[in-house]
This record gives structure tokens, sequence and C-alpha cells, in this order.
């Protein structure tokens, strides 16, 4: 498409989960509902049309031994990009990725700066790793470096217990989430256990990922709060193999990652029940590939979501959490069209026939 052209998206634009109209015009890369007035060079595109999808729980620039180099940065922004994903909450990255901004052919970002963890309780070569006397002065660092959101690691692994357990003490926390937010910072936690739970939300996190630990017990105080998960249900799959990897070390370790798997579908149907905003998350940058994001929405839906719901976890719902527009008019044009509904069969989102992004067909 020339820089002047005009792109006509026709047949079902999803501008919201009641809100279907039948076509769209993208004009200067932003989005119109009216024709505009003696457009001749119109390049049309029929389909069903979304939001570009939000990876809420993404890390471009990290693999599994920690940063990469750009270029390597850039296949993992691409790919998430040709499946449909263009928006990203990135989740912890020890990576520069600033350079991502200029370039209007890749998924826009949202930083959450590094990973916060205590020492030696977390992944080699990904994390900031200190002691809680040094939590508040590292949150503020990076609520000063990220895009509003701060990271930190809630549990790991300890190995003088064998298990999972808390990193923080509650003071720490609890004076390190006020410091983000008097910096205008939201905070989201790594938890995979019980134990840290409780402190967290009381000490006023905004979100939790993974939250395989949330129990009956603590459902309500989420929904009371209002705090945000993000299950990442594709990486939850992986808990067996780590289980058994676990198993001769540190066997009661492994026997807990395996309850929190075989538990997983009820925890998040059980979270969306009681109203607990579930957002979709990937956690793709680490062990897991990117481009995960339609096999999340799957998995949500496998959970008991509905279809629907499951839907705007990617799209509707959490561009608005996460403060970015939709198919808003005037917004940027930043869409993917589908062969089918993907109301009607959350699968289609595996197979964009077209993704625009910034008003241009970039796949």
């Amino acid at each position: 498409m020339s820089d002047g052209a005009v792109l006509h998206v026709k047949g079902r634009v999803l501008a919201g989960p009641d809100d279907v109209r039948d076509e769209l015009w993208v004009v200067g890369g932003r989005i119109s509902y009216d024709r505009p007035a003696g457009a001749r060079d119109v390049r049309t595109v029929t389909g069903w049309a979304l939001p570009g999808l939000v990876d809420a729980h993404c890390h471009v620039g990290l693999d599994a031994h920690g940063p990469v180099d750009a270029e390597t940065a850039e296949k993992q922004a691409l790919t998430d990009r040709d499946t449909g994903t263009l928006l990203i909450r990135d989740a912890g990255s020890p990576s520069d990725t600033r350079w991502i901004d200029d370039r209007a052919d890749l998924p826009k970002i949202i930083r959450a700066g590094r990973h916060i963890a205590r020492t030696r309780r977390y992944i080699r070569n990904y994390a900031w790793e200190i002691e809680p006397d040094d939590l508040v002065a590292y949150v503020a660092q990076e609520a000063r470096r990220g895009d509003g959101w701060v990271k930190l690691v809630g549990d790991w692994i300890d190995r003088d217990l064998g298990d999972l357990a808390p990193c923080w003490p509650r003071e720490a926390v609890t004076a390190a989430i006020a410091e983000a937010h008097r910096l205008g910072a939201r905070v989201t936690a790594h938890c995979f256990a019980e134990s840290s739970l409780r402190d967290l939300v009381e000490a006023g996190i905004d979100c939790v990922e993974h939250a395989t630990g949330l129990s009956e017990e603590l459902i309500p105080l989420f929904a009371e709060r209002g705090v945000a998960i993000v299950p990442t249900l594709v990486n939850i799959a992986t808990f067996p193999k780590l289980a058994e990897g676990g198993e001769t070390k540190f066997p009661r370790w492994s026997a807990h990652m395996r309850r929190l798997h075989e538990r997983r579908y009820d925890t998040v149907r059980g979270a969306y029940d009681a109203g607990i905003p579930v957002y979709v998350g990937t956690d793709a940058g680490g062990s897991l590939a990117h481009g995960l994001v339609a096999e999340e929405v799957a998995e949500l839906v496998a959970a008991g979501i509905p279809p629907l719901a499951a839907l705007s976890a990617t799209t509707w719902g959490a561009r608005a959490w996460l403060g970015r527009p939709g198919l808003e008019e005037g917004a940027p044009a930043d869409l993917v069209v589908y062969e089918a509904d993907p109301r009607a069969d959350v699968r289609v989102l595996a197979a964009p026939r077209r993704v625009v992004l910034n008003g241009r067909i970039v796949g």
C-alpha cells in the first residue's frame, strides 16, 4: 500500500463484544467509520476483523539463558506480529528493546522493566537479584524505566525448604508497591504457590502472573481488591515435565507443582466466576516459543471461560486494561482479519487472513 492508499475492511468489524459493524476505513494509518471523500487508491479486505491481539505476559529480548541480541529480539517480535499479536505487555526483560518503538512494522510494547527477584531465587541472568532492604529502590528504578509496570518475583523454590516459598517479607512488598504507585506504575508478580498471595494482595498489588496457587479462600480477596490474573496456561502445561526433572532432588516441590497443574482449569474458572479480571498471556520468550496467543485463548476456553470472554481477554478487555485503544474512531489501525467468526470458534485466531499494523498490511 502506498502512503496515500486507503484500506477498506468489509464484512464484520468486531469493534466490541456487542458492537458489530459492516465496515471500516483506514486513512493515514487511523481508523474511520466514515467513507473518505474522493478516495481512489482503495484496497479492500474482507472477513471478520478484531483489534490487534494482546499478549499480556510476553518477553521480547529474552530466551532461556537470558538477554538476546537485537536480531533475535526482532525475530521474536515478528513471530508475535505474524500471528496477530500487535500489543505486548513485556512482563520483564533484561534487554533494552526501546529501538522497537521506532519500528512501525513491529508490535507495540508496554514494558515492566527487568524482573526484580530475591538473591539466587530465580532463573539465572533474568533479574535484578537483591535483598529486601533494597526492594523499594529497585522498584522505583524499574518504575521509571518501564512503561507503567513493575515486575516482582513473588515466590520461587527455596532450596533449603525444598519447595516454593515467598521471596519477600510483607513489610518490604508493602513499601515497594506503595512507591511504585506513587510513581504512577502498577505492579505485578510472578507467583506459582499459595503462600505469597495474601501478603501481595493486601499490600496493594495490581496483578498476579500465573496465579496457580489461587485458592477458594483467596479468590474473594482478589475479587474484592480487583486484582487481575494472567494465568499463562500454555506455560503451566510444562509443570509435569518440570516436576519430573526435579523429582530426585526436590520431591516436595515436584509434588506441589503437579498439584498446581492438576487443578489449573478449576483455578482459572473459579477466578472468572468470582469476577476476577482474567487476561491472556503466554510467557513467551523464556523457554516457550513466541506466537502462542491463539493457543492460550483456546486454553482459557478449555478451562471453562466462555468464548466471548476469552476473546475479550486478548482484545477489547485487555486493551482497555492496558489503556490502549481498540477499533475506535481515530485510533491507530492495528487489527487482524479472519476467514470466519472468532466468537463462534476461538481456534480461528490461529490463522489470520490479514494483519494490519499502523494502517499497513504486514501479514
